[in-house]
Order: C-alpha cells, then sequence, then structure tokens
C-alpha cells in the first residue's frame, strides 16, 4: 500500500481546482516547478497519471477524477487531525447577501469546517446594503454582496446575467 505525502495531495487538489500549476504555484506561494514536483511524485507512488497536460491545459485524467474526492477526503482528515491538538479557535464572521445565498451554502460552509475544523465560523444573511454596513462598521470580516452602487472597493468574485 502506497503512503501518501499530504503536501503532494495537496498540490494535486490544488491544481485539479485551479485547472493550472502556475495558479496553484501562486496560491502556494512557490514555484510552478515545485508544484508540479509534488504532483508527478504523487502520481509516480500511485501508479497512475491524475492530470492531463498540454501546453495550454490541465485536466483530470480518468484516474484523477476518480481520485479527487478521496483527495479532498484525505486532507480534511489531515486538517482535522492537526485541529484536534490546536485548542484555540478562531472565529471568521461572514455577511452573505439573500440575493447570492443558494443551496449550495451548507455545502460550502461543511467543506470550510473540515478544512479547518479550528474555525467558527458565523454567518450573516441579510439584504446587500445592510452588510455593506456592516462591514464598513468592521463587524464583517468578508461580505459577499450584489452590489448596487458605484462602490469600487472589494473583489469581484462573478458576473450574474439579467
Amino acid at each position: 500500500m502506497a503512503a501518501l505525502d499530504v503536501d503532494s495531495v495537496s498540490a494535486f487538489v490544488l491544481v485539479a481546482d485551479l485547472s493550472s500549476f502556475t495558479k496553484a504555484a501562486q496560491a502556494l506561494g512557490t514555484t510552478q516547478a515545485a508544484v508540479s514536483v509534488k504532483v508527478k511524485r504523487l502520481e509516480d507512488r500511485l501508479g497512475y497519471r491524475l492530470l492531463e497536460r498540454t501546453p495550454r491545459k490541465v485536466r483530470l485524467s480518468a484516474q484523477g477524477t476518480t481520485f479527487l474526492k478521496p483527495a479532498r477526503n484525505f486532507i480534511a482528515a489531515h486538517e482535522l487531525a492537526i485541529g484536534g491538538l490546536s485548542s484555540q479557535s478562531r472565529r471568521l464572521v461572514i455577511g452573505i447577501s439573500d440575493q447570492v445565498a443558494g443551496p449550495g451554502l451548507p455545502t460550502l460552509l461543511a467543506n470550510l469546517n473540515a478544512h479547518d475544523p479550528a474555525l467558527v465560523i458565523e454567518v450573516h444573511i441579510e439584504a446587500s446594503r445592510t452588510l455593506m454596513d456592516a462591514f464598513d462598521k468592521g463587524t464583517l470580516d468578508a461580505a459577499i454582496v450584489r452590489r448596487e452602487d458605484d462602490r469600487r472597493d472589494g473583489e469581484r468574485l462573478m458576473v450574474v446575467s439579467q
């Protein structure tokens, strides 16, 4: 049975999520070559090609698609084990507009909790304007809202066609 390296599995999941070695390297604060070596090491250990690479595209192979969910579970179990050693919890207060909160929110929150069990996530679901006021006052750490005015601060996550 092959032993898995957490860093290699994490690199694979990030490359799979971002469809890019370069973006995964940026997210990890390392080089593209280092991420490539980690993924190659994982593929060698498992005996399967997990990612199909071309100069402009990265996508999951059939084995990579099969391995992705267990890889996420592996990382979550690792984070849970490490988090169990820490008695210090952290709090993240997020405001989510009632216009953008959808049926995927519970799954997203469960994934966040699995990633960092010591993180206590407090979610406020309200109107965008109310959330922006709370964010401006410092009572929210982050706000996901629908922009309805000409404010230019923040980061656009997506554009929804009307």
